[in-house]
């Protein structure tokens, strides 16, 4: 299994999933669960070196946290998909090589997150969960962006760290609610004319080999922070100006010579992030004049 060290954070709107622990206790034990006077809205399996799912949990239909993370769990066994009125499932560190079908029963999932597993691709069926809001899946096995996301408008942060993506689609842009996007560590060479969510807030594209930023990027007109470090890019665009709500950027370790002028007019821009980079110390000067309200670093 991959190691790679994260730090883990379930997002949610929802009032439960901030799971309050004396309204909604984490149960740890399956016997006391079942066993408990008062229903059981939260469960938690989280490294006890289980190969499977206690069946019993089927009985738990009140459900809708459940932590199954650090396992030795190879597939999502069916008792999962029983627990109708789950919203939260955190499958992390665990072995899982694919998604089933049947995960389409999970109607009411707004957040899953699968890093560190063995998956391959994403089930399409994963489409059919219209009120999921946040995804992780860092540190798989995933060659290509999972095209059933883009089909789920309401999704909100999808982080795909550390995976082997090569190729995205050109139908990010349907993903219509879309602020957290995290691309980093692939192996991403050519965005094309990539097309942005008009939400998106935070972009992370570091540590892959993009030679060029695509000009639809600089249409990502609530875009705030932008980190596309650590890449192949050899000049920014002029269009950059459209960047109208940016707040950081780091643009080290690519190949850029010049920054353009239109740079000045992102008026929120606090920081400039460019070390790394063969830029001659004038042009740095210059740029200081051009943002003397920016911390520029190079």
């Amino acid at each position: 299994m991959k190691k790679l060290f994260l730090l883990i954070i379930i997002f949610s709107s929802s009032v439960k999933a901030q799971i309050d622990p004396v309204k909604y206790p984490t149960f740890t034990n399956i016997e006391e669960a079942l066993n408990s006077t008062k229903t059981v809205y939260s469960m938690s399996f989280r490294g006890k070196g289980l190969f499977n799912i206690p069946p019993e949990i089927t009985t738990l239909d009140s459900l809708f946290f459940l932590n199954i993370m650090a396992n030795k769990l190879e597939k999502m066994d069916q008792e999962i998909f029983a627990l109708k009125e789950l919203e939260i499932l955190n499958a992390n560190e665990n072995s899982i090589k694919f998604i089933p079908d049947e995960v389409s029963q999970l109607k009411k999932l707004t957040t899953l997150s699968m890093n560190l597993n063995s998956l391959t691709s994403i089930n399409p069926n994963l489409a059919k969960l219209q009120n999921l809001k946040v995804i992780h899946f860092d540190a798989n096995n995933l060659n290509v962006f999972p095209e059933a996301l883009m089909q789920i408008p309401a999704l909100e942060e999808i982080n795909l760290q550390g995976n082997q993506i090569s190729f995205i689609a050109d139908q990010l842009y349907r993903i219509k609610n879309l602020k957290f996007l995290n691309l980093s560590q692939n192996q991403i060479n050519d965005l094309g004319n990539l097309s942005f969510p008009k939400k998106l807030k935070y972009l992370e594209l570091q540590q892959n080999a993009i030679v060029k930023l695509p000009e639809n990027l600089f249409k990502a007109r609530e875009l705030e922070f932008l980190n596309v470090s650590d890449n192949h890019i050899t000049a920014i665009s002029p269009g950059i100006k459209g960047l109208k709500n940016i707040v950081s950027m780091n643009l080290a370790n690519n190949n850029l010579k010049d920054i353009p002028v239109e740079i000045k007019e992102l008026k929120y821009l606090k920081t400039l992030i460019l070390t790394g980079n063969p830029i001659e110390k004038s042009k740095i000067e210059k740029l200081k004049t051009l943002l003397p309200e920016t911390q520029i670093y190079f």
